[in-house]
């Protein structure tokens, strides 16, 4: 008979979706911190880097399915905040994060 080996904590959709919405909360929240477009992409790549920091923790240490939602929406987070900078910056001819 061949082993059969069974993971400690496999990843669901519900795991997954947990991990969203606490990542969408947290960046939202980190968000609204910013006053300008400047404040706004710091503050989302702050709130970004420890997001991932807490996912790189969950990975090895918890849930990977909490670490897989909030690793997918922290980085929408990031692409929404660079296209918001990309667009300011087209608009007004300034880099806007300095």
């Amino acid at each position: 008979m061949r082993p059969s080996y069974r993971e400690p904590y496999p990843v669901t959709g519900a795991g997954v979706a947990v991990g969203a919405v606490t990542a969408f909360a947290w960046l939202l929240l980190f968000g609204l911190l910013g006053r300008d477009v400047s404040g706004y992409a710091w503050w989302t790549l702050f709130a970004g880097g420890l997001a991932w920091l807490a996912a790189a923790v969950l990975v090895r240490h918890g849930d990977r399915a909490v670490a897989t939602g909030v690793a997918i929406v922290t980085a929408g987070g990031w692409s929404i905040a660079a296209a918001i900078v990309a667009v300011r910056w087209g608009q007004t001819g300034n880099w806007p994060l300095w």
